[in-house]
């Protein structure tokens, strides 16, 4: 369901019955006839099988959801907060992965790969298509699902450049989130992303985030300005997940390369950042996402 960003407000405010017995079974045993009269009576001997223990089988957990995030190659400040989105879910008590073609390794986008802070990971791929980034991300999201239950989220950072309006037979990126400042270009960018989104999977699911904005209203007037475009293009409806502030915070950190919740923790943007996280996190619990 569309969210109202006026919930986020408060940024800019202070702060089985008993076992059942065992089945038996009679086997009759015929005693040896009496050489000197009539053969003894039958003897039945009782005999008691107990069934063997059921195989307890744990239920296989769900994958983790996939997450798609176009980010161009140069793109440090998405980047940034894809990256602390991840922390964020961590946070939360999930799983959570960003996984990012290995052609940005040497950039200025992600802090070294591997193990991170909180639990999380960001796992570098060789893939050089968006039909190879999403087999690997698929092959994450089910061998990490034990984890956390299948409660968890694969961050793809996915180059623009790569999503192509026609159908992949490989398609296992169903949900997606724009993320875009207020900006009437980066708008009109962002909805052209999903109307080639829209076109190659009709049941996409599409969300947006508006991030650097000052104001409710500034973010309020951009999502509706996206949303208008979205029904105008392409027929398609976009879900609500809140707003991120513009926070000098965020530029430190992304300097530092540290999580901007760890060395901030009082920041106006770890607050946003929070509240973004939960709400990706609530649609994930709910499988009200694909």
């Amino acid at each position: 369901m569309p969210r109202d960003l006026a919930d986020v407000l408060h940024y800019f405010m202070p702060e089985i019955d008993a076992d059942a017995p065992s089945p038996e079974a009679s086997v009759a045993v015929d005693a040896p006839t009496d050489p000197v009269g009539a053969p003894p009576p039958r003897v039945r001997d009782r005999f008691t099988f107990a069934p063997p223990d059921p195989v307890s089988v744990a239920p296989e957990s769900p994958p983790l959801s996939i997450l798609g995030l176009p980010i161009g190659d140069r793109d440090v400040v998405r980047a940034a907060l894809a990256w602390n989105l991840s922390v964020e879910t961590a946070r939360l008590g999930d799983a959570a992965l960003l996984l990012a073609p290995a052609s940005t390794a040497d950039s200025p986008l992600w802090p070294e790969a591997g193990p991170g802070p909180l639990g999380t990971e960001l796992v570098l791929s060789a893939a050089t298509g968006l039909a190879d980034l999403e087999i690997h991300a698929t092959e994450l999201a089910k061998s990490h699902a034990a984890k956390t239950r299948g409660r968890g989220i694969v961050f793809v950072r996915v180059p623009p450049a790569w999503i192509a309006s026609e159908r992949a037979s490989t398609q296992a990126i169903h949900w997606w989130l724009l993320l875009s400042s207020a900006n009437r270009r980066e708008l009109r960018h962002a909805v052209d992303v999903a109307e080639r989104l829209h076109a190659a999977d009709p049941d996409v699911q599409i969300g947006a985030t508006i991030h650097g904005v000052s104001s409710i209203s500034e973010a309020s007037s951009a999502f509706e300005h996206l949303a208008r475009l979205s029904r105008e293009g392409f027929g398609g409806a976009l879900r609500s997940y809140g707003l991120l502030v513009d926070d000098l915070h965020v530029y430190r950190a992304i300097a530092a390369q540290r999580p901007i919740g760890l060395a901030h923790p009082q920041a106006p943007a770890t607050r946003a950042l929070m509240d973004v996280a939960r709400l990706l996190a609530e649609d994930t619990r709910s499988r009200a996402i694909g």
